[in-house]
C-alpha cells in the first residue's frame, strides 16, 4: 500500500512591481514633505507708505528683534557678538546674502543699533528693514 504525499504549496509573493511601488512612495513623500520655516520671534512690523519687495528669498537671512530687545538669528536667541559671528559665516558661504532686520515697531533703538554694528563688523553691508505695507481698501 502506498501512501500518497501531498505536495506542500508555498506562498509566492510577486516582487516584480515592488521597485515601482517603492519609487512611487519616494516621489509621494518628496512632493508632500513640508520643510519647517524659520519661526523667529513674534514681532509686529512697522508700517510703511512705500515699500519694495525683495524677490530673491534664498539670499535673505533674517534677524529678529522683539519689543524686549531679544535678538534671534536662525531660530536661536543670540547676543550682538553672535550676530557678528553668524553673519561672518553666512558671508563666507554666500557673499550675496542680504540681512533682513525684522524689528518690532515698539523695539528700542539700542538693540537695533547693536545689530547694525555687528553686521557692519561682519562686512554684511546689504541690509534691509522689513516693514508691513498697509492693505489697499482696508477700512479702519
Amino acid at each position: 500500500m502506498r501512501i500518497k504525499r501531498r505536495r506542500e504549496m508555498k506562498a509566492m509573493i510577486p516582487t516584480a512591481s515592488m521597485s515601482d511601488i517603492a519609487f512611487l512612495l519616494i516621489i509621494f513623500f518628496m512632493l508632500t514633505t513640508v520643510f519647517r520655516k524659520e519661526l523667529g520671534l513674534k514681532v509686529v512690523l512697522p508700517t510703511a507708505v512705500t515699500t519694495e519687495r525683495i524677490l530673491k528669498s534664498r539670499d535673505l537671512a533674517n534677524v529678529y528683534i522683539d519689543r524686549e530687545g531679544r535678538i534671534s538669528v536662525d531660530d536661536n536667541l543670540v547676543t550682538p557678538e553672535r550676530v557678528k559671528l553668524a553673519f561672518k559665516i553666512k558671508m563666507s558661504q554666500n557673499p550675496a546674502v542680504i540681512a533682513q532686520i525684522k524689528a518690532d515697531k515698539q523695539a528700542q533703538y539700542g538693540p537695533v543699533w547693536d545689530v547694525l554694528e555687528a553686521l557692519r563688523q561682519a562686512q554684511a553691508y546689504r541690509v534691509v528693514f522689513a516693514t508691513e505695507y498697509p492693505k489697499q481698501g482696508a477700512k479702519g
